[in-house]
């Protein structure tokens, strides 16, 4: 997993009121949790771009005035007009403690029943994984060369050591679908 720099300004204000003023110095408030108190800090809406539009996921090595501390994102909040980022939640993380995230998956290879006239199709984005944060990868990279038309590719399928999947096992992750062009050449 990658990891990000970010520096942040503790903040002693709290609110509507305070926040709207924030937002509109170009800075989102920030928590972090896991810590056993809370933290509330304040971030450069520049400088969380690179972290938040990227589809790998990584690790966040943030530095609150005097305090580091590693973290991952727990959840993010935008609003729903102007799609602006409003809030980041983060979770810190410790190299002894298993923390979930959700990871990007990525499909590589060309599948069997799409070369027979089938259409690959991607069911989840994203999955979830369980482990310590210095295992868990950018990206979960799936070959879907063996598929072929009407087959999937389900949770259950997928082994990475060191991770646990909390997905449903029988959840689909990726199939190849039958077209009516496919279905008109079996006949």
């Amino acid at each position: 997993m990658k990891t990000f720099e970010l520096v942040g300004t503790p903040r002693s204000e709290y609110g509507k009121k305070a926040n709207k003023a924030l937002r509109k110095e170009e800075l989102v408030p920030c928590n972090l949790y896991g810590l056993g108190e809370q933290l509330t800090f304040t971030v450069a809406a520049a400088d969380v771009r690179k972290l938040i539009y990227t589809p790998d996921t990584m690790a966040v090595a943030l530095t609150i005035g005097e305090k580091k501390q590693m973290a991952v994102i727990k959840e993010l909040q935008f609003h729903p007009v102007s799609e602006k980022l409003l809030h980041i939640d983060f979770l810190a993380v410790d190299e002894n403690k298993p923390v979930t995230v959700a990871i990007p998956v990525q499909l590589t290879g060309h599948a069997e029943g799409v070369k027979a006239g089938g259409k690959l199709s991607l069911e989840m984005r994203k999955l979830k994984v369980n482990g310590i944060y210095t295992r868990i990868p950018e990206r979960i990279v799936l070959d879907v060369t063996e598929l072929g038309i009407g087959k999937k590719l389900a949770v259950g399928d997928i082994h990475i050591e060191g991770l646990k999947m909390m997905n449903v096992k029988d959840a689909c992750v990726a199939q190849v679908k039958a077209t009516r062009q496919s279905a008109a050449a079996a006949k």
